[in-house]
């Protein structure tokens, strides 16, 4: 797993991988604004035959309830985990600001409805963790945020930072238009951003990475062209199949629409009907080999689906969790499902 975050991570700084994608990406994400994304999450499925790269993720959320299991008590991330997570939001800033050592003075969590979100009481652990270090951090939804001539304000302060955990990746929605705006500008560090969703968390390009002519094209090794060819599902278009083989192949598909977010529109081929099958939209409905999760026992005849996310920024592991749940997608309300520790054994 590591190995593939390591990989493509350097893809993502491949300058034939950015040239092929500048006509693909909207304006958002072909501005390069200097940093890149703090918590972005690599989900894999552990089949029989190794690691599956199922998604990758710019806001990626759960670290801190994966940091409570080793101490339920806890009201804050531990010294040593608190650290790192820290040190990857001030090397995020210095990038932006070309100056190693630039500190944020004041960061904004950013989420629509925050208060209504299900990893809110995460966002106020991320505060205590910014404060704790002298940094002034509130959360925020977008139209609480004001437009100065200089930049964006909250409260009558200016807005260095921003730590994205809102799910219009590309800004595109009219309620953004001021940040997508600011940031446009370098008027404030945006972090994740368009750019960083653009190069490697946008579903669409996992149907770059499963190609493997494409990626020989863009200088990688045999070594590296194995890897991916190891880890990441066949992945296409649903307009790639006729209607007659969408649907006599559908078992062995995953259905996504290609901007969806928390298993949102999500279907398992052998639970789609033929009249849903026939409502996706062919242009912008992705199908992904399907690879079944591993499973986790629990209670007496119980057991639970199990993908694992690891949590990163750039090529640098922060952490790693499990997600346990039943039914047909990962999802955080099956009961004493959610996020896990994971325990590494030699």
């Amino acid at each position: 797993m590591i190995n593939v975050v390591r990989l493509l991570h350097k893809l993502s700084e491949n300058a034939g991988y950015r040239n092929y994608l500048e006509s693909l990406l909207p304006a958002s994400a072909r501005f390069d604004p200097g940093n890149q994304a703090v918590m972005m999450g690599y989900d894999f499925h552990v089949s029989e035959t190794g690691p599956k790269l199922i998604e990758v993720n710019t806001n990626a959320g759960g670290i801190w309830y994966a940091n409570l299991s080793h101490d339920p008590m806890a009201v804050e991330f531990s010294a040593r985990v608190g650290s790192k997570l820290l040190k990857t939001f001030c090397d995020d800033y210095g990038l932006f600001r070309r100056n190693a050592v630039a500190r944020p003075e004041r960061i904004v969590i950013l989420d629509e409805n925050p208060t209504g979100q299900p990893l809110y009481s995460e966002m106020r652990i991320f505060v205590l963790m910014f404060e704790k270090a002298g940094i002034e951090a509130v959360i925020a939804p977008p139209e609480a945020i004001e437009t100065q001539a200089s930049g964006l304000s909250l409260g009558g302060k200016p807005v260095e930072m921003i730590y994205n955990r809102h799910c219009d990746f590309y800004l595109n929605a009219s309620p953004l238009d001021h940040i997508r705006e600011a940031y446009l500008k370098r008027q404030v560090c945006l972090s994740p951003n368009p750019r960083a969703y653009g190069l490697l968390a946008d579903k669409r390009r996992m149907m770059l990475w499963c190609r493997p002519v494409l990626m020989r094209g863009f200088g990688l090794a045999d070594a590296e062209l194995s890897i991916l060819a190891e880890t990441i599902p066949e992945t296409l278009l649903l307009r790639e199949l006729t209607a007659d083989e969408a649907w006599r192949t559908r078992k062995q598909w995953v259905f996504k629409p290609d901007t969806g977010y928390a298993s949102r529109g999500v279907y398992v081929g052998e639970k789609l009907t033929r009249h849903k099958l026939a409502e996706l939209d062919p242009e912008n409905t992705l199908i992904q080999r399907r690879i079944h999760p591993s499973m986790t026992p629990g209670a007496p005849q119980q057991a639970f689906k199990t993908d694992y996310r690891l949590f990163v920024y750039r090529d640098r592991i922060l952490g790693a969790a499990a997600r346990i749940y039943q039914g047909q997608v990962t999802n955080l309300r099956t009961e004493n499902g959610g996020f896990a520790k994971i325990r590494l054994t030699v």
